[in-house]
């Protein structure tokens, strides 16, 4: 459910200033197009954009305000995400006496902090950001959901705080610029983000399972949730009942919405196991078949080139056996080059995300996916996010060369590339600057940060120690750019992508599961493989883990390179002092465009400079370094 944006200023009445996170709110529009609304009274400004998904009528509104019976207000809450266990939480807030007027989880949300304060944040189960401004209190608490689903960033002011689902929110006021210096330049290209780190000076993020408690004389973080270190005592048989069980559960309440619900299934174990659950729900309740949806390009299957660790099999074939075998009704959206070698689309990834990307033709396909999945009548789709960083899916989580090496196990597999040494990305940047700013030894440092909040248990081997230490980095430390990066993507256009695989009950069981019993015999995801066996056919049971497709066309790198060409020759690029004269005239002179199964980390480069250089002109950054 869509956008917040606000703004708290303990000095100044901001009843006047409704326009102003308006202004803030309609930088998000395309996250909620189904309706807006504000508030504004003494230190507190908020505004909502909607996305409606539940309670479709004009009861869901937001933000939500709570007032005593004479009209004053006692909290005012904005929420965007579903809360998934709303109708179990509704009814127990009706229990203690707590009235509604609609049925949108945002009124849910207020009266849970209205009945516990704080602590209601450790009832909620979902995806979720929220706002609440406590007018008794004079008080602000933004916070996120566990593992980061939704993005939530903020920019502390000397008398109060800015906040917005998403940083473009927060540069719309009038009093911020997008400065970037050293340490946001080095975020930007580390590939590891440090929890609650912006891009942008002086604006952060909520770390996830934290609030920002936003008082007059000061602010504080709050945890209210991290990974349990547990001892494991079910069996094989048991745990995989378990995952089964916890796995059926979440997806029966992502699939909770008065909008349809669609499915991405790209024929991988995790997305295939989602439908065919799903669908299994849909169509007990009378409401199916489920629809579900794959991208790919034209050519790719006939053509397709195998990458030995990254994709070894087309998505095309495996997305159509399982969608008959389960029942669904599928589409597949076709693109050709033209498509993903548009210029404008280019530009549209970037501004989704507020900032570049080496990841291209990804990142272009994604957002017209997404694009066409709306235009096809649905606004939440089920994914497969995170269902490799709980079931240890990654190669490099037990590649003993990347998961035992000295700094993040997916830093050590891109810096194996000569084309991404350093990092993805950063094969055309200054030697000079990159050695100046450390990009390398900054990723090593956040590693050796991270490990010290690994929690372990007594009597733990050094192999069960690692694998619990590669699981944790996983999901705080990789999971949250990839769930960051299929948000902003996905709500590009109205859409909620809804992760069952981030259910909490799910990642701390499974989390707890020693790293044998998730890979027996040697097999990639066997233990979730064991759950959903009965689901699915054998070939799409068995395949071996592909990642996103990235088009293996000629064209398309020859679209790449002459773009990159055309930008090195421009001496008055805005990139141009960022870029490595030596990298750039190679990659220039090179004899033919990169292609094949290996293009993608050839061109991250490119991509990457191409994207700086529109970043730094729209959004005119000014860099300080």
């Amino acid at each position: 459910m869509s956008a917040i944006a606000g703004w708290v200023d303990f000095e100044r009445d901001l009843s006047p200033q409704a326009a102003t996170v308006e202004t803030m709110a309609a930088a998000l529009a395309h996250r909620g197009p189904d309706g807006r609304g504000v508030w504004a009274e003494g230190h507190a400004a908020l505004a909502h954009r909607r996305l409606a998904l539940l309670d479709l009528t004009e009861t869901g509104a937001q933000p939500a305000v709570h007032t005593t019976e004479g009209g004053a207000a006692v909290a005012v809450l904005t929420l965007d995400g579903a809360l998934t266990n709303h109708t179990e939480l509704r009814a127990r807030l009706a229990a203690k006496g707590h009235r509604f007027t609609g049925r949108g989880d945002g009124e849910t949300a207020l009266h849970a902090y209205l009945e516990w304060g704080a602590d209601f944040l450790t009832r909620l189960e979902g995806l979720f950001a929220i706002a609440v401004w406590d007018v008794r209190r004079q008080e602000l608490l933004l916070a996120r959901d566990r593992l980061g689903v939704k993005p939530l960033s903020y920019y502390p002011t000397p008398t109060g705080v800015l906040f917005g689902s998403e940083p473009k929110a927060i540069l719309a006021h009038p009093d911020v610029d997008a400065v970037v210096d050293a340490d946001g330049l080095r975020e930007l290209f580390a590939h590891s983000r440090k929890p609650g780190t912006g891009v942008f000076r002086g604006m952060r993020e909520v770390v996830p399972g934290h609030a920002l408690i936003v008082r007059r004389p000061g602010s504080r973080e709050q945890r209210y949730w991290s990974l349990p270190a547990r001892e494991h005592t079910d069996s094989l048989d048991t745990t995989v009942a378990t995952v089964r069980g916890l796995l059926a559960d979440a997806v029966a309440s992502h699939t909770r919405a008065d909008a349809p619900v669609g499915a991405m299934l790209s024929g991988g174990i995790d997305s295939s196991a989602l439908s065919a659950l799903a669908h299994r729900d849909l169509t007990a309740a009378g409401s199916g078949p489920l629809r579900t949806f794959s991208v790919n390009f034209t050519g790719y299957t006939e053509n397709f080139e195998p990458h030995p660790t990254m994709r070894s099999t087309p998505d095309a074939p495996f997305a159509a056996l399982a969608s008959r075998h389960i029942g669904s009704r599928h589409t597949e959206f076709l693109l050709d080059t033209a498509a993903l070698t548009d210029p404008g689309v280019h530009t549209a990834a970037l501004r989704s995300q507020d900032a570049p990307s080496p990841l291209g033709d990804m990142d272009v396909s994604l957002l017209r996916f997404f694009a066409r999945l709306r235009e096809e009548g649905f606004a939440a789709v089920l994914s497969g996010e995170t269902a490799d960083e709980v079931f240890n899916g990654y190669f490099w989580a037990y590649d003993p060369k990347h998961s035992n090496s000295q700094t993040f196990p997916w830093v050590s597999f891109e810096r194996g590339h000569d084309a991404a040494a350093g990092g993805l990305g950063t094969s055309m940047i200054d030697r000079e600057l990159r050695k100046r700013l450390d990009f390398l030894g900054y990723a090593d440092q956040h590693y050796r940060d991270a490990l010290t909040e690994v929690p372990h248990i007594d009597g733990d081997t050094a192999a069960e120690r690692r694998a619990r230490e590669v699981t944790y980095l996983a999901l705080t430390r990789w999971a949250p750019t990839h769930l960051d990066r299929a948000d902003r993507m996905s709500m590009a256009h109205g859409v909620q992508l809804r992760p069952p695989f981030c259910d909490r009950a799910l990642v701390e069981y499974v989390y707890n599961v020693p790293a044998a019993m998730k890979r027996v015999d040697g097999v990639e995801k066997s233990l979730l493989r064991s759950a959903v066996a009965d689901l699915l056919p054998d070939e799409v049971l068995h395949r071996r883990k592909s990642a996103y497709p990235t088009t293996q066309e000629a064209a398309y790198g020859d679209f790449v390179r002459q773009r990159f060409a055309e930008l090195a020759a421009d001496r008055d690029a805005a990139v141009a002092g960022l870029l490595d004269t030596t990298a750039t005239a190679e990659a220039v002179a090179a004899d033919g465009s990169p292609q094949g199964a290996f293009a993608w980390v050839e061109r991250a480069g490119m991509e990457m400079a191409l994207q700086l250089d529109t970043w730094l002109t729209d959004y005119r950054v000014d860099l300080r370094l």
